[in-house]
């Protein structure tokens, strides 16, 4: 921690910033695949009763027509959050029809790529984009790559706090500018420090080695169907995940200097060519198989554990936004799929999450160099693979470090930012999220990747045995509890709404498919 860290929480305590803070808004996206009793992939279609995946904005798909993707508004507290996300959920298995949804984030019994639905979102040209970037992602990376889900953490601060933290900071540039340049700060900081959120939260160590393929691994055998790693904590965020290996090789990679060099940035991958893409083809035999041949096909295509947002408008493109308004709020994606929680991610984690946030934006974020790049990579991968192992050491400005002296650091810092979110809500939330997660630091056996291989061996199960009866388990929990009169309205209304829209945008097309895109592209 450095004098000035302490200064800014010292000054920020003298304002009662704490009151402040309540102001923020916490939102959330969960990943899910619809699976069959035996755990295989739904390949029915995204259930009408749920609405259109196209603009329901609170129940949509992802990459494949069987990966739900629950989505709160910007929600008030932690708590109301996971409210939201539980009536949603429960709405959602009302209109299963024998079917559940996977409580890991690693699928298992897949039957190979053709197994795996490509998301529909009808024959309007929105539609159709959305359709085509994720046949592009099958043609580049493999469809099963696709279907690993997670849980996206989305954070903003609100202005009153910006207002104040910007007089705290002698800023003298426009407010907007201000609150971009420290949101860039605690993206910047996340990487640097991400590593923890897998050591953390990852649930991920061992995968169906149906999801492999047959392809070699360096994977250890746990069963005749499972790989695994023993000390590993995230397998969905280490090398055998998603990665946009070809930006690496391309030399483009996303700058997190400042907003306008983030935008530039990937502006140049969506229109810079990418000659193993142009081996694929963009339309052959009449059929288009990606937006472009670019290094990304679009924007969203860039895949990072944290990214800045703006809400598009219409067609706008997601740098466009940004450039426009600013940054509205951030993204975090990293986190593992709970095998332990029905929700898929706990109060507590939130707690600490959103401390965690406010402890990047008040630390000292530097802009980060090639070497340090190279570290915050190497970082990533490491703890994924073997973040519990004793002897794991860290990269940090050139030097190693233990995990956990650098965790112990990081936690110790975080202590005061929880005091001072405590003090201004009932009992002390924050401080016992941290309470719980320093004792995972000392005490790697409490993480939830330890957890579940300790739980797979005492019932002598395998990846998949575990991750379906887990699944079983929280079907029959949200089967125990009440639906909400009032959510099961909204979401009932909502879903119709959407239809309607969905049929409005298609209805409303009056050019091709190509003018379409073309315009796309084409616009700043």
């Amino acid at each position: 921690m450095t004098s000035r860290f302490t200064q800014r929480v010292a000054q920020l305590k003298e304002i009662s910033a704490g009151k402040l803070l309540r102001g923020s808004r916490i939102g959330l996206e969960k990943e899910t695949l619809r699976v069959n009793p035996q755990g295989g992939i739904s390949h029915t279609p995204h259930p009408e009763k749920l609405g259109s995946a196209l603009t329901n904005p609170y129940i949509t798909t992802d990459y494949s027509e069987a990966l739900l993707e629950l989505v709160t508004p910007p929600c008030d507290s932690v708590k109301e959050a996971l409210q939201f996300l539980t009536n949603t959920q429960k709405f959602v298995f009302t209109k299963l029809d024998d079917e559940m949804l996977w409580a890991t984030s690693m699928p298992c019994v897949v039957a190979g790529e053709t197994s795996i639905p490509v998301a529909q979102y009808g024959h309007s040209n929105a539609g159709m984009m959305k359709t085509v970037y994720r046949k592009g992602l099958g043609y580049r990376f493999g469809r099963v790559m696709q279907v690993i889900a997670g849980v996206h953490f989305n954070y903003s601060l609100p202005d009153d706090f910006w207002q104040a933290y910007q007089k705290i900071e002698q800023a003298e540039s426009a407010l907007q500018t201000f609150i971009d340049d420290q949101y860039f700060s605690i993206l910047r900081n996340l990487q640097r420090f991400g590593w923890l959120v897998p050591y953390l939260f990852g649930a991920s160590p061992a995968v169906c080695k149906s999801f492999l393929g047959g392809a070699e691994t360096s994977l250890h055998d746990f069963d005749d169907n499972t790989y695994f790693e023993e000390y590993a904590t995230s397998l969905r965020m280490g090398d055998i995940g998603y990665q946009n290996n070809k930006e690496n090789e391309t030399g483009v990679k996303a700058n997190y200097d400042n907003l306008e060099k983030y935008t530039d940035s990937l502006r140049a991958a969506i229109s810079t060519p990418c000659h193993e893409y142009e081996k694929i083809g963009i339309e052959v035999d009449g059929e288009y198989r990606q937006l472009n041949a670019n290094i990304l096909q679009i924007e969203n295509e860039y895949y990072s554990t944290v990214r800045p947002k703006q809400v598009p408008k219409g067609n706008e493109k997601p740098s466009t936004a940004l450039r426009e308004r600013g940054v509205e709020y951030i993204e975090l994606r990293s986190l593992d799929v709970n095998a332990f929680e029905p929700l898929g991610v706990s109060e507590s984690q939130l707690y600490f999450l959103e401390a965690f946030v406010l402890y990047c934006l008040l630390a000292d974020s530097p802009k980060i160099g090639d070497q340090e790049r190279q570290e915050i990579d190497k970082n990533e991968l490491d703890v994924a693979h073997r973040g519990r192992d004793p002897e794991l050491m860290l990269q940090r400005n050139g030097e190693s470090i233990s995990l956990k002296e650098w965790a112990l650091d990081i936690t110790a810092g975080m202590q005061t930012i929880c005091e001072l979110l405590d003090a201004a809500v009932d009992g002390q939330p924050y401080q016992e999220a941290l309470s719980e997660q320093k004792a995972a630091i000392y005490d790697a056996s409490l993480t939830p990747s330890a957890t579940m291989l300790r739980a797979m061996r005492e019932k002598q199960e395998g990846f998949y045995h575990f991750a379906r009866r887990m699944s079983v388990q929280h079907c029959e929990y949200f089967s125990s509890i009440e639906p909400s009169a009032e959510m099961d309205a909204l979401m009932e209304k909502t879903a119709e709404q959407s239809i309607l829209k969905q049929q409005e945008i298609e209805a409303a097309d009056s050019i091709s498919f190509a003018e379409y895109l073309e315009n796309y592209f084409n616009s700043e």
